[in-house]
């Protein structure tokens, strides 16, 4: 199970009953952990940290997202941080195992549904952004809620990518995006009397200004005091101790000096222990002499990959061949979304970066969604011995049983069509990724498109099976003519892709 963060900031951070029900309803999406909810009444906002599988992802974000604009109005809002909607930004962050691509389809499957169904215009921005001028957040915020909502839909500036193109009358607008791991950390300079040195050392520290390139930082007032607060946007450039040493040696040149610090939500513990080893000095040190990171490696050695090993070993039926056809096409989308990974950005092929981009993006979902069906190709086949176990002592038990078969064993059908479907749309890419993409990859594509053909063929024998177990009156939906359809296609995509591998 691959596993993506998401941290979603509210326009709410007084009202306890409020940010308990946001908290609530991203927490009954089956598959959430809720890690950390942080509320600051002077911000007047809530950042909530989540993480969850990368399919259930965007469905606790929408909760959230549903439940903020049923219970905040901007109209009567105010606080210390800038804010255009009630849900005010929603990042999706990758984790070990997650790419950045992943989490770009998530926020633009996310956008459209928010617009769609929530009628709340959506801008994207970071690496999920439709342009450069959306990559900033705090572009797209500028003004707030209040200006936003008088400009929105007048320039191709404030034209939202997904919903109405009207600000939402309580809820305003949202941006949601992909980003790496970002972290809120925020500096305190005295009390509230040095207000204007904590705004000119934000001025001084963050890269807008010319200072470090991937922070950004605003002096505020709050609980009285002078604070610098601060997102530090890329922890392996400047990491946070880099941040704090510039904080102080700007205060220092006004004749202040930090009180104290905090963070805002969670810390990656690599950002903590490379601050702890700057200061003691620690000479030639690593991660490999941390106690509890060797116990770690340890416990949880290969155990996504040799649990599903071991599941399609063990005597139960399911998961079964299914299920690993499905496996197969993810790794198989997985292996053209690198190839595409190594293509782009290179000048040798400019004139293909952007059809690289969309291949990535597309590889990116059908991996994703093929790591789906191996669960839901296990989840049909319970489904079908569940019908069979049916009581028929009656007539109208047999009658009750035989249509549950049917239902069954045509969902259990629909499941592998569509892995079959999946897997020939990327062995179709992994041609075209061998065809155009970086020729040092090009055997890379040649392995996606052979397990594609086999994922493909695969299904379409659990197609079979299935729609052999059905009576004459219901085999006729087409589901064997598809799975042959898509086998097809795949198999020739594959043959052409061998070629061009051997060809050199």
């Amino acid at each position: 199970m691959t596993l993506v963060e998401c941290v979603p900031n509210f326009s709410e951070g007084r009202d306890p009953t409020v940010v308990q029900r946001i908290r609530d309803a991203i927490a009954a999406v089956d598959g959430v952990v809720v890690l950390d909810v942080s509320s600051d009444e002077s911000h007047n906002r809530t950042v909530i940290t989540f993480v969850a599988p990368v399919e259930r992802a965007a469905d606790a974000a929408f909760a959230g997202i549903a439940a903020a604009r049923d219970s905040i109005d901007l109209t009567t809002h105010s606080g210390a941080h800038p804010r255009m909607g009630a849900t005010d930004v929603v990042p999706f962050i990758p984790l070990e195992g997650t790419t950045m691509d992943q989490c770009v389809a998530l926020a633009r499957t996310l956008g459209e549904r928010v617009g769609k169904e929530l009628d709340i215009p959506v801008f994207l921005y970071e690496r999920a952004a439709t342009s450069p001028t959306r990559e900033n957040l705090a572009d797209i915020r500028r003004g707030e809620f209040e200006k936003i909502r008088d400009e929105i839909g007048s320039s191709p500036v404030r034209t939202p990518d997904f919903g109405p193109a009207r600000s939402h009358p309580t809820a305003g607008t949202i941006a949601i995006g992909a980003r790496p791991f970002l972290v809120a950390y925020n500096v305190y300079l005295g009390d509230a009397s040095n207000l204007g040195v904590a705004k000119e050392v934000a001025k001084a520290v963050r890269g807008s200004s010319g200072g470090l390139r991937n922070v950004k930082a605003m002096g505020l007032e709050v609980d009285g005091q002078a604070q610098v607060s601060m997102n530090l946007v890329d922890l392996e450039k400047t990491p946070m101790f880099r941040a704090y040493d510039m904080v102080k040696m700007e205060a220092a040149a006004h004749g202040v000096t930090p009180t104290w610090s905090e963070l805002v939500g969670l810390v990656p513990e690599s950002a903590m222990v490379g601050a702890a080893a700057r200061y003691l000095q620690l000479r030639n040190f690593s991660t490999a002499q941390l106690l509890e990171h060797k116990v770690r490696a340890a416990a949880s050695e290969g155990i996504s990959l040799s649990g599903f090993r071991a599941a399609i070993a063990s005597s139960n039926p399911a998961p079964g061949g299914g299920s690993a056809a499905a496996h197969a096409g993810s790794i198989a989308a997985a292996l053209v979304q690198m190839v595409a990974g190594l293509t782009i950005g290179r000048k040798k092929y400019a004139d293909v970066d952007t059809t690289f981009k969309d291949i990535a993006m597309q590889a990116a979902a059908l991996s994703q969604r093929l790591a789906e069906l191996v669960d839901l190709d296990a989840r049909s086949y319970e489904g079908v011995s569940t019908a069979y176990k049916l009581p028929k002592a009656t007539p109208e038990q047999e009658t009750m049983r035989k249509a549950a078969i049917t239902a069954a064993l045509i969902g259990a059908s629909e499941v592998p069509l569509e892995t079959a479907r999946a897997c020939a749309v990327v062995a179709a890419l992994a041609e075209i990724a061998a065809m155009q993409g970086n020729s040092n990859a090009r055997a890379d594509a040649g392995v996606a498109a052979l397990m594609a053909e086999a994922a493909c063929r695969g299904a379409a024998f659990n197609v079979k099976v299935n729609v052999d177990a059905l009576d004459e009156s219901s085999k006729a939906h087409g589901l064997w003519e598809a799975a042959e359809t898509f086998v097809r296609a795949a198999s020739e995509a594959a043959k052409r892709t061998a070629e061009l591998v051997l060809q050199g």
